[in-house]
């Protein structure tokens, strides 16, 4: 009966090994395929490091609070026109594909966005390829949250014209005071905007501003990464 018992155990614990074998090679798997992933805004666990301050004309309000029960970044606008950047290289040959989420209070409503004095976005978010010396050279995308223009409308910044371009992925017709998840694939896009193929970009930066228009608007952002999909 002893020696029947003592087998039982023995049988228990090879089985016990190799059952952890078995899931210590899956976790394993997981961790060498799992898809690259590369923070740039960690805001979820209260983090601004690397974010640095720019300010074009007064001061947006950017601060880390608790909207249903997540840290994000808000951003609080009042005839103001300041951002957050961060300079990252970023090898888009490995993670080409920006990923976000945002929300907005409200809209600016009546704005030409393709004027100088209708150029402020209740939220946008971009990013940007340095031209070194050559400045002339620099070349951003804008992808913005636009209060009076169609999704997917794309067109030449008013101020720097097509060294910076314009791309609305939420427009009048999204619905405000709710999270929009976004996904794109900043080489495909810098190929079909610039005609270039760029494979690198040298920062990222968020913006909610009302300086030209002399507006007032509230938005919300969430975590910024890269990633390969």
């Amino acid at each position: 009966m002893v020696k029947i018992l003592a087998g039982q155990i023995s049988n228990l614990k090879i089985c016990m090994r190799s059952l952890f074998f078995a899931l210590f090679t899956i976790f394993s798997l997981q961790n060498v395929f799992a898809e690259p992933k590369l923070l740039l805004g960690e805001f979820s666990r209260n983090r601004l490091d690397g974010w640095e301050h720019n300010s074009f004309k007064g001061e947006t309000g950017y601060q880390l609070q608790t909207l249903d029960g997540v840290v994000v970044l808000k951003a609080d606008s009042h005839a103001a026109g300041s951002g957050l950047f961060k300079e990252q290289h970023i090898d888009l040959e490995k993670t080409p594909v920006l990923n976000w989420s945002w929300r907005v209070a409200n809209r600016l409503n009546g704005l030409n966005e393709q004027s100088k004095s209708g150029d402020d976005y209740a939220a946008r978010i971009y990013v940007v390829v340095k031209g070194g010396l050559a400045f002339w050279q620099t070349k951003a995308i804008n992808y913005v949250w636009a209060s009076n223009t169609v999704k997917d409308t794309v067109w030449p910044n008013a101020f720097v014209g097509d060294h910076a371009m314009m791309l609305a992925l939420r427009g009048p017709e999204a619905t405000l005071n709710i999270w929009y998840n976004e996904k794109r694939n900043v080489e495909v896009d810098l190929k079909k905007l610039f005609g270039e193929d760029l494979r690198t970009i040298d920062a990222v930066a968020l913006m909610t501003d009302t300086d030209n228009s002399g507006g007032q608007v509230t938005a919300f952002y969430g975590d910024i990464w890269f990633s390969k999909d």
